[in-house]
């Protein structure tokens, strides 16, 4: 294979161009719908996943709701932080985009003028998926999944090398991890004092969530009344 001559024995372009190598066998029609998932809908993806972890977290309710909505405010948050990092890692490697320096690369995402090392879409994806999965497992397992896809996605379109990728999600998991600890210090005392107002209640439990609570602290302290009564009978 000729890009794999020109690569040498450099592994990272070997498998960029292995990877890459399967778009221009693949149907003109799949390599459209992976530009379109790599660029977009891997990311459009993610937010809903968040939202439906949260939509599953307000209606569950609970005394850990408040905590759980702010582990997953953290998740977008994680992101955009990560990627605000990234910045002047760019600035300083400066690594040229692959389709630059090597030949024969089936670039489905043509125009692509800024610097490569690392993958914003790696680390944007990665940074959410684990903390998705520190407020909740199930569904952050789904979001890593969906890094992951998302990070063969850049490679097989030609606009990162695969350390680009790696890099993206060293990035976004050291972002979603080291600093979710202060993250959450700030954002549960936010969310609780969110789900004791009037207004904005419904944004970390759902009405049924909540009228389930009044009718357990009813039945509580109508157990407690009637224990009252059976001592005063009593004595």
């Amino acid at each position: 294979m000729a890009g794999l001559a020109e690569s040498g024995s450099n592994p990272d372009v070997d498998l960029l161009y292995d990877i890459n190598g399967l778009a221009k066998d693949a149907p003109h029609w799949f390599d459209r719908v992976m530009e379109y998932v790599g660029e977009y809908g891997l990311l459009l993806a993610m937010v809903l996943l968040v939202v439906w972890c949260w939509w599953s977290v307000r209606r569950r309710g609970g005394e850990n709701a408040a905590s759980s909505v702010a582990a997953l405010v953290w998740a977008p948050l994680a992101a955009g932080i990560a990627v605000l990092v990234n910045v002047p890692i760019r600035g300083f490697v400066e690594r040229p985009r692959p389709f630059r320096d090597h030949q024969g690369l089936d670039v489905l995402v043509p125009g692509k003028t800024d610097f490569s090392f690392v993958s914003d879409h790696a680390t944007l994806t990665m940074a959410m998926g684990v903390a998705l999965f520190v407020a909740n497992r199930r569904f952050g397992l789904v979001g890593i999944g969906l890094a992951l896809l998302e990070g063969f996605c850049r490679v097989y379109m030609g606009v990162h090398y695969p350390t680009d990728v790696v890099g993206g999600f060293a990035l976004g998991t050291a972002v979603a991890l080291l600093l979710s600890p202060v993250a959450m210090a700030l954002l549960t005392p936010v969310l609780k004092a969110v789900e004791g107002a009037r207004w904005g209640g419904w944004l970390v439990r759902a009405r049924r969530a909540e009228a389930g609570a009044g009718t357990v602290l009813a039945g509580s302290r109508g157990e407690e009344r009637a224990a009252a009564e059976e001592r005063d009978l009593a004595a």
